[in-house]
């Protein structure tokens, strides 16, 4: 067995029989060294806390601290684990606090509290903040015990934690019973009962009946504080549970006092000595003795009254009860008092008074050792952290050694590569600039082929038709040219422009072929015409070749239709022109008889336009030719769709 072992056991056996709780504490021993060998973790944590839980009884029985939830909390400090951490303060705050080591408790749950909060843990902020209540309702801090329920009641409501609203609504129901304020306890107390009832928790409905009965009779309503109190008498008796049923005997006892009906209290005083014998701790018999002297000195039966009380002084000077004997002589001195023998209360009053110096003593030695207790938990917590932060720094600088040197092969690294992605990017920039050089001059060509081919059209137009129809068609046409090369001075026009100069070149075209087809413009209701950007005379071409090559070679009893639709699709322009002439075949065939095959000019500047806006742009842009045709096969037409990058200009 190690050291720390042989340590721990004679801890475990000091104070008490060896023959007694030796196989006992070997026991404990061995769970306890045997949970302590498991890797440290939260699991670890856990199990502490719960075997801690289990054995308790045992280190109370003997007067030792509980070596598991000591464990639990230093392996939650050295985890950083703010939830074991409370939890741990809770367990060692509340057997603190089982000790009437009220302030060590106050601090400890306080501790907890601060720790649930970190964990971020409503259910374990609610238990320490009732916790804490409680701790100050013991040392009649009353307000700041309110304020740690009240805070409890509404968070338990939130998670609907039904087991603490009852803690936290009985507990503001006693401090407002201690404050006299009856209405209000009888208020919380009604509350925690129903729920308590609900929860089929006997023990806690027991306690609320009682606490009624208290709030009743503070309001002097002793019939109904009677009726309380018997059907709390009723669930301890059902329960079999000596000390409540001495609590509530007693209660009976003090309320038929009141009423004067003598005969009854002592009956319930009496009963309730008898069940005291069964209770652990003497001082309820001492109370009970005392309670009896009371009655009868306050029925004048003095002599009596002196022989109970000094029973009840008896024990309590064998067990130790100060705070009883303080009582007991206090009442000796008023019964001595009514008597007439004044000497003799005298004499009890300075005993009276000797034991509650001796107790004010004693508190303050108390709650001296508890604040030396609070600063030796601080100190050890603070090793503890002092500790942790030393090995984390030996361990940040070991990390910082190992991250400085990634740090310069990663730069070596970064500057290899940014160099490589950098002369890249310079010759991609250079292609970019040498590309849109080129797209410029083809843009360029445009104007001089459309204008050509324009003036063919005014040439043939003047010679077949009169001439205010020619100066019609002329004003119209330098119209066109003013748009025209007002547009091809940018990389790219609003689309309203563009459609602008395209109705005025169709105008044209439908006035110059005597209004052999017409034309529609379809454009998506989600496009905003303002805001959309387009290369311009992109259009032109494909317009051009399916009224020439298509619809002027139509039978003239047939109407020729063209189509020019726009729609927006995700981050595409994708723009379809769709006419019902002659079909590309037909038209081939012509061209062969008229002996014209020469290549458009404008469809192939057009196409290599397009070409280069998709190198650009590294976006999806490209011509689609699709020839139409009835179920028989025959020519309907022709559809031409272009896809180009959807600008806009914001």
């Amino acid at each position: 067995m190690s050291i720390k072992g042989v340590c721990f056991l004679c801890l475990l056996l000091s104070g008490a029989c060896f023959e007694a709780i030796a196989q006992d504490s070997l026991r404990i021993y061995n769970l306890f060294d045997s949970v302590r060998r498991l890797p440290s973790d939260t699991g670890k944590v856990s199990l502490l806390l719960k075997k801690g839980g289990l054995n308790n009884r045992f280190f109370e029985s003997h007067k030792i601290e509980n070596p598991f939830w000591q464990e639990a909390l230093t392996l939650s400090l050295q985890l950083k684990y703010p939830k074991g951490i409370s939890q741990a303060y809770n367990e060692l705050g509340t057997a603190k606090r089982n000790k009437s080591l009220y302030i060590v408790a106050e601090d400890y749950h306080e501790k907890a509290l601060k720790a649930a909060e970190d964990a971020k843990d409503t259910s374990l902020i609610v238990f320490s903040l009732n916790n804490a209540g409680v701790d100050c309702r013991r040392q009649d801090k009353l307000q700041k015990g309110f304020d740690y329920h009240v805070k409890a009641l509404i968070l338990a409501e939130r998670i609907n934690d039904i087991r603490n609203v009852c803690v936290a609504t009985n507990s503001i129901g006693n401090i407002q019973l201690t404050t006299e304020k009856y209405a209000d306890a009888i208020t919380h107390f009604n509350r925690a009962l129903e729920l308590e009832e609900k929860s089929n928790n006997q023990l806690g409905v027991a306690i609320n009946l009682g606490n009624l009965g208290y709030a009743y009779q503070g309001q002097n309503k002793l019939d109904l504080a009677i009726h309380y109190y018997k059907r709390s008498l009723a669930i301890n008796q059902k329960m079999d549970r000596p000390i409540g049923m001495a609590i509530c005997y007693n209660a009976l006892g003090a309320a038929y006092k009141e009423k004067k009906d003598y005969p009854a209290a002592m009956e319930y005083l009496k009963k309730a000595l008898e069940v005291n014998d069964k209770v652990d701790d003497k001082v309820h018999v001492a109370e009970s003795y005392l309670s009896i002297g009371k009655l009868l000195g306050a029925q004048g039966k003095h002599d009596e009254a002196r022989k109970y009380m000094m029973q009840s002084i008896d024990i309590s000077t064998f067990w130790g009860f100060k705070a009883m004997l303080m009582d007991a002589y206090k009442a000796l001195a008023t019964d001595f008092k009514e008597s007439g023998e004044f000497k003799k209360s005298l004499e009890a009053t300075d005993k009276s008074l000797l034991y509650k110096d001796s107790i004010l003593d004693e508190k303050s030695a108390m709650a001296l050792a508890q604040m030396q207790t609070i600063y030796e938990v601080d100190r050890k917590d603070n090793q503890i952290r002092n500790l942790e932060h030393d090995k984390m720094v030996s361990t940040l600088r070991t990390k910082r050694n190992v991250v400085i040197t990634f740090f310069l092969a990663a730069f070596l690294l970064m500057a290899i590569v940014g160099g490589f992605f950098y002369i890249r990017h310079r010759n991609l920039k250079a292609n970019k600039q040498t590309l849109q050089l080129e797209l410029r001059s083809l843009r360029s060509q445009m104007n001089p082929h459309f204008i050509f081919n324009s003036l063919s059209s005014i040439h043939r137009y003047i010679w077949s038709n009169n001439q205010e129809e020619a100066s019609d068609y002329l004003t119209k046409f330098s119209r066109l040219m003013r748009l025209i090369l007002d547009n091809t001075q940018h990389t790219f026009v609003t689309l309203n422009k563009e459609l602008e100069s395209l109705r005025l070149y169709l105008d044209l075209e439908s006035l110059r072929c005597n209004g052999i087809f017409e034309y529609r413009f379809l454009i998506d209701a989600d496009i905003n015409d303002d805001e959309v950007l387009i290369p311009p005379m992109i259009l032109q071409p494909y317009v051009e070749n399916a009224i020439w090559h298509g619809l002027v070679h139509k039978h003239p009893d047939e109407k020729g239709i063209l189509d020019i639709e726009i729609l927006l699709k995700k981050r595409s322009l994708v723009c379809t022109i769709t006419d019902n002439g002659i079909g590309r075949k037909k038209a081939m065939e012509i061209k062969e008889k008229k002996g014209r095959l020469h290549n458009s000019v404008g469809m192939k500047v057009t196409e290599g336009r397009i070409d280069l806006i998709r190198k650009i742009n590294n976006k999806e842009a490209k011509v689609t030719v699709t020839d139409l045709e009835d179920e028989a096969g025959n020519a309907t037409g022709t559809k031409v769709t272009i896809i180009l990058p959807a600008e806009f200009i914001f």
